[in-house]
């Protein structure tokens, strides 16, 4: 009787230290109460509840999942979910939630990562088919740069965004996994080809996540959807382990719902990296980070902009540019075919967004003279479409599977070839007004100064000496006739 009566004490004590424990932790929340904190809710929102001890970091991540099994059927944003993969990361931060040591700034915040981004031991789609096919699927072999600096800022990876095959669309629909919806209207488009994170972004599926722009890429889809997209400085942010459409000219940086998020993701992301060799010397040349520091109410105070006037025009650069073997015919066509005139409720957004930087204090020079009517002609001249193979060799060959390391072995594994999207235009019909041209190694090409260097360099001494006069000398203030 006495040895029961212990037994009975020992269990209740047991029971009470039980509950204890439980009472110790952030109490479950109902959904009603967690959805009131958690929709739209921004990275210092997120990091105070933490801090607060409101929501531990698997009670966040758990609620993100949850919407994920809900919607993700109607938004179709996120082809793959890691929900194990999440949970884990979750129940590693809580494990750590007393260390504020090992807390970086975007600890316990879930994220998603576009498709052609590298995560290591997950498919690789790039939006394609072919990079899925059963038993030749394009697993990394390691984390893309950007990815592993998220993970080390306490990142939780959720998703990877569905995305057009190669990034090459503005529209947000792909071979691999189907179409994106507008989050605001799923019978439109996010737009492309970083739709798949907008809508994430935009339907509460994720906080954050990145983009990668080749030619408007982030901006584009970030505007569909009132988000915050940047397209940083090339070699801010390292593309290492970003399957590319055109290494020459892809891009990655952060999308989120607000300045103060976007701008604490670039900081995350932003960095040198060894396997990006045009990041080398970044951090001499960029501002440094944080870049939180530089969002003030007064920051456009005393700042000029100048806006070339030939933008109104709708004037175009066909994308990768002309290669110098174009004949001049085929110059014309591509350089007619690159003009989009400006539809009147695009000219009228573009006029506010010029009178919101004045009110901010801003002086805005729009000037005929800030660039001539000729420049988006010369520019078109600077061509990468010789160099697109290159690209994707050196991609497989650093986080391609064990399989397939280069554009042939992948033929030989899977029996059919890499698309000439990301090999080099090899059919005339493939890219409008397009011959097809030899592909070659830009380190090597006897025409790489012709194709790409040449032309390059006058446009950067142009663009340099104009900024210096708008910063040091500044500018008379009048605009453009015709623009009123």
């Amino acid at each position: 009787m006495l040895k029961c009566r212990f037994q009975q004490l020992a269990i209740g004590l047991c029971t009470a230290s039980l509950a204890f424990a439980i009472e110790a932790k952030p109490p479950a929340r109902t959904s009603a109460a967690m959805d009131k904190d958690l929709m739209e809710v921004t990275v210092p929102q997120l990091q105070g509840y933490y801090a607060q001890h409101k929501y531990t970091v698997t009670q966040v991540v758990d609620w993100y999942l949850e919407r994920i099994a809900r919607y993700n059927g109607i938004y179709r944003a996120i082809e793959q979910v890691f929900d194990a993969d999440a949970r884990a990361a979750a129940a590693r931060e809580d494990a750590e939630a007393g260390v504020a040591a090992k807390h970086g700034s975007l600890w316990g915040v879930p994220i998603v990562i576009k498709a052609n981004t590298s995560i290591a031991g997950k498919v690789t789609t790039d939006g394609w088919e072919g990079y899925v096919v059963p038993g030749h699927e394009l697993v990394a072999p390691r984390d893309a740069t950007v990815v592993a600096r998220l993970r080390a800022a306490g990142a939780i990876i959720i998703g990877h965004t569905n995305m057009p095959d190669f990034a090459n669309a503005d529209t947000n629909r792909s071979s691999s996994f189907g179409r994106t919806g507008n989050a605001y209207d799923v019978r439109f488009s996010p737009g492309g080809s970083s739709g798949g994170t907008v809508t994430a972004v935009t339907s509460n599926l994720a906080v954050l996540g990145n983009g990668t722009d080749t030619g408007n890429s982030i901006r584009m889809p970030a505007a569909t959807s009132a988000l915050i997209g940047v397209f940083p400085t090339r070699g801010l942010v390292s593309i290492a382990g970003i399957a590319p459409l055109d290494w020459l000219l892809d891009n990655t940086g952060p999308i989120a719902r607000t300045v103060s998020d976007a701008a604490i993701a670039l900081g995350v992301m932003a960095g040198e990296d060894p396997l990006d060799p045009v990041t080398k010397g970044s951090a001499d040349k960029a501002q440094r980070g944080p870049y939180l520091q530089y969002l003030k109410l007064d920051a456009l105070k005393g700042k000029r902009f100048g806006v070339p006037a030939f933008v109104l025009t709708g004037a175009g650069i066909p994308f990768q540019g002309i290669p110098s073997s174009a004949t001049p015919s085929e110059v014309a066509t591509q350089t007619a075919d690159a003009v989009e005139k400006l539809r009147p409720e695009t000219r009228e957004a573009f006029m506010k967004a010029i009178e919101g930087l004045r009110a901010a204090g801003a002086t805005v020079v729009f000037d005929d003279s800030i660039l001539p009517d000729s420049f988006a002609v010369t520019i078109a001249r600077v061509g990468t479409v010789p160099y697109i193979r290159e690209g994707t060799e050196k991609f497989l060959a650093e986080y391609g599977p064990a399989q397939y390391h280069s554009s042939a072995e992948y033929e030989k594994a899977v029996g059919s070839p890499l698309p000439a999207t990301i090999i080099g235009v090899t059919d005339p019909a493939s890219a409008k007004g397009r011959r097809a041209v030899a592909q070659a190694l830009i380190e090597s090409d006897p025409q790489a100064d012709a194709n790409f260097f040449t032309p390059r360099g006058p446009l950067v001494n142009v663009i340099g000496q104009l900024l210096k006069f708008l910063l040091i000398f500044g500018a008379p203030c009048r605009r453009a006739g015709g623009i009123d």
